[in-house]
């Protein structure tokens, strides 16, 4: 079945441009377009998308109030973000709102697709450089926690926390498993669990309580999360 996909960009031929992209994909339709956040949050709700992919810098609503907004929702699309300016308030704010995905507007059109499929999956992307920022962030504070402390990890198993620790340091399933020595096919259970466990969307959410927990450090980041 093709993916839903729903473009949210205050600029007409932008959204245009990127819902023609989305639409010449066989398993990709786009099922509507929005111009600011309200109408994003409307049509989220109507269309049941399965991916959003939204602009920030909007009238009406910002595109970080409108994730916050259908994140919280039951059934909720995933939210990739894309946008023109490369800001760390725009990097936390997102992914904090719930977005699953961090790309700029200026990539290649093969990487909006394939942004767009990863999210879907429940995967995460971002870009290298939100990814080096994010890390930088937290290496410049690591006094930082978050509410609930440590306490909050208690129902995960031993493995549950190595695999988080794994996850936040950037490395996909496949590196994970290499590492500890399990299955491709163990990991994601212990993935799956462990997000259930904790309440989390997805592994974006995982990483930044890692991180606010102490439970990560920064090492040098790979391009992905």
């Amino acid at each position: 079945m093709s993916l839903k996909v729903l473009v949210v960009d205050d600029q007409g031929i932008v959204r245009a441009g990127f819902a023609a992209v989305i639409d010449a994909e066989d398993d990709m339709t786009v099922v509507g377009e929005a111009a600011d956040g309200a109408a994003a949050v409307r049509l989220a709700d109507e269309l049941s998308p399965d991916v959003v992919v939204m602009d920030v810098r909007m009238p009406e609503l910002d595109g970080i109030a409108a994730t916050r907004i259908i994140t919280g929702r039951e059934n909720a699309p995933r939210i990739l973000v894309l946008t023109t300016f490369d800001l760390d308030a725009y990097v936390f704010d997102a992914l904090r709102a719930g977005a699953s995905g961090f790309l700029l507007k200026d990539v290649h059109a093969s990487e909006l697709l394939h942004g767009v499929r990863v999210v879907a999956t429940g995967e995460s992307v971002l870009a290298p450089s939100a990814t080096r920022r994010l890390i930088s962030h937290y290496a410049s504070a690591p006094e930082r926690r978050t509410t609930g402390g440590p306490g909050r990890l208690d129902s995960l198993t031993a493995s549950q926390r190595n695999v988080l620790g794994l996850l936040a340091a950037g490395l996909n399933n496949a590196e994970i498993a290499e590492s500890l020595g399990i299955t491709v096919g163990t990991v994601k259970s212990h993935v799956n669990a462990l997000l259930r466990k904790l309440g989390l969307r997805d592994r974006v959410q995982a990483t930044i309580l890692a991180y606010d927990l102490g439970l990560a450090r920064p090492n040098p980041p790979g391009p992905h999360l």
